[in-house]
């Protein structure tokens, strides 16, 4: 199949477009510096028509209430341009519980995401991942005040990137869900455990105390952001680390 990942040059594109190919099919990345906008649909036409499928993996250059502007937007877009072109298949990629908390802007507008794209006229599938195990150096920076790191015990199911490429490039080259498919690492941890053992393994001194009113994930309520019924991935986290 002829597969257009737009986004393609990011963390999770490059690796899927190199599992597509690996697997037989034609995946070609796209993004701005491709000459492709899906802000203002440059390059849009050019870039979908006569593929198969579209992977949409772009972001949202802000988390604030901008990003909502962004998904709707691009998605517009996108849809338009892959409709037009005769596109069977759109996928995107989403968040385990996004919509369960309402409280950040950019889980609204990763929900608005879905919404679009389940109410647009081409059949669909949206996987949605739980947290990147990549991310958690910025999560430790954002709470970082001296030798301490606040953390909320809000639970993680970190995934590794190459596991959530490999997620999305499988179901890229199936057939739609028309619906979701949730994908996770395969251990819950505590965000402050996490901090602890993270830090703990680059020799790093500084010290993880539990404040449950500490950054951005203080706002989630339970355990929305891990799914122990979702497709397991592989890759542990300590494993990850090393």
């Amino acid at each position: 199949m002829k597969i257009a990942v737009i986004g393609g040059t990011g963390l999770i594109g490059s690796q899927v477009v190199k599992n597509l190919n690996a697997a037989g099919h034609e995946a070609v990345p796209h993004s701005k510096s491709t000459g492709v906008d899906i802000i203002s649909g440059q390059g849009l036409d050019e870039a979908v028509t006569g593929t198969d499928v579209v992977v949409n993996l772009t972001n949202s250059p802000t988390f604030d209430e901008a990003s909502l502007a962004f998904f709707r937007t691009s998605m517009d877009n996108l849809l338009a341009a892959a409709h037009k072109g005769g596109v069977g298949h759109f996928v995107i990629l989403s968040i385990v519980g996004v919509d369960q908390v309402p409280e950040l802007d950019y889980y609204r507008a990763k929900a608005l995401q879905e919404k679009i794209l389940a109410a647009g006229p081409i059949p669909y599938s949206i996987v949605r991942a739980t947290q990147f195990m990549e991310f958690m150096d910025a999560v430790l920076s954002w709470t970082t005040d001296g030798g301490t790191v606040r953390l909320p015990a809000t639970p993680i199911q970190p995934i590794a990137s190459k596991d959530v490429a490999s997620a999305v490039a499988e179901v890229a080259a199936g057939a739609p869900l028309n619906g979701i498919r949730n994908v996770a690492g395969p251990e819950i941890f505590s965000l402050d455990e996490l901090g602890r053992i993270t830090l703990s393994h680059k020799g790093d001194n500084r010290t993880v105390v539990m404040d449950p009113s500490a950054g951005m994930f203080a706002v989630v309520k339970g355990d929305v952001l891990t799914d122990k019924n979702a497709h397991l991935a592989p890759t542990r986290y300590t494993d990850w680390l090393s």
